[in-house]
């Protein structure tokens, strides 16, 4: 059996995202990189949200096809662009000619949680997400995630999207540290059910 990873990078005041859905605002560092690569080592499948997909796998496409970029750089990329994902969606749709077609799959809303357990049943690998708040916030309610990690970064925002807009939901501690060489703090949490 698989296990549902989500890991999001969050300000202090509980925010993935400034107002209207800026990220330049958020604090960001290195470590958050090799944070990244870890969890996609590890994972079988990757899901998203249809705003952060093409966002993602164009960036990363655009660093594979750099040769400038690091081996870190470049590694992550091979992971976001050949990893199966799935894009949980009802206003995306599939393009047979999409450089991602080969390895995306577009899935309705309405049939994410019997997606979800399916690929966790699968047992190929973790199914990991990174961001996408109004993806996992409904999955991690359903007690679908099985454990989420949140980067709290040093950044007040005072305003944006918040991290989680679900009903109350039980969580348990599994670890916290501080990410390497950075400012990062790593919260592991284990979803209680």
């Amino acid at each position: 059996m698989s296990r549902l990873v989500v890991s999001v990078l969050a300000s202090l005041d509980g925010y993935f995202q400034g107002p209207g859905g800026d990220l330049t605002v958020m604090p960001f560092e290195d470590a958050f990189n090799t944070h990244n690569l870890e969890l996609l080592s590890t994972a079988g499948t990757l899901v998203y949200g249809s705003t952060w997909f093409p966002e993602n796998w164009d960036f990363w496409s655009r660093v594979a096809a750099d040769s400038s970029a690091s081996r870190r750089e470049h590694d992550i990329a091979h992971f976001v662009t050949t990893l199966p994902s799935v894009v949980i969606s009802d206003s995306m749709a599939a393009d047979p000619q999409a450089p991602w077609a080969r390895t995306a799959r577009i899935v309705p809303r309405s049939a994410a949680p019997a997606e979800i357990t399916r690929l966790k049943e699968e047992g190929n690998g973790d199914v990991l997400m990174f961001g996408s708040a109004t993806t996992w916030n409904p999955l991690l309610e359903l007690g679908l995630v099985d454990e989420l990690i949140v980067l709290v970064g040093s950044a007040l925002l005072g305003e944006g999207n918040k991290l989680y807009a679900g009903s109350r939901t039980g969580l348990r501690l599994a670890g916290a540290s501080v990410l390497p060489g950075s400012e990062l703090v790593k919260l592991r949490y284990l979803t209680t059910g």
